[in-house]
């Protein structure tokens, strides 16, 4: 069973979905020293991400992201703050794949 399951619900799309996890994946290579490796399927991606102590994955799909860590024991300690951290992260890069959504053109009048 993991040590952290994070689960959010979009509505980017396959595409965006997969700019925003490698996004995710960039930061935490580079803040947290993370080994990130990218599976893509037909209809979802596995970004599998691994460091010391931390193992796990992250199911990229068309309408929602699925999270799960397994901790080691020296980590297990410490599972409710870096919990919050990756939700953190992944929060951000939502928002911010969100916020990248082209605008819609008005009609014409």
């Amino acid at each position: 069973m993991p040590d952290i399951r994070i689960h959010r619900d979009h509505q980017l799309g396959l595409e965006k979905a997969r700019k925003v996890a490698w996004d995710w994946a960039e930061k935490v290579e580079e803040k947290f020293d993370m080994e990130c490796t990218v599976v893509e399927g037909e209809y979802s991606d596995t970004v599998e991400f691994t460091r010391s102590g931390v193992k796990g994955q992250l199911i990229v799909a068309a309408d929602h992201f699925d999270l799960q860590a397994k901790l080691g024991f020296l980590l297990g300690a410490f599972s409710k703050t870096i919990e919050a951290e990756i939700e953190k992260q992944l929060d951000a890069v939502l928002s911010a794949g969100a916020k990248k959504a082209p605008a819609k053109k008005k009609p014409k009048v």
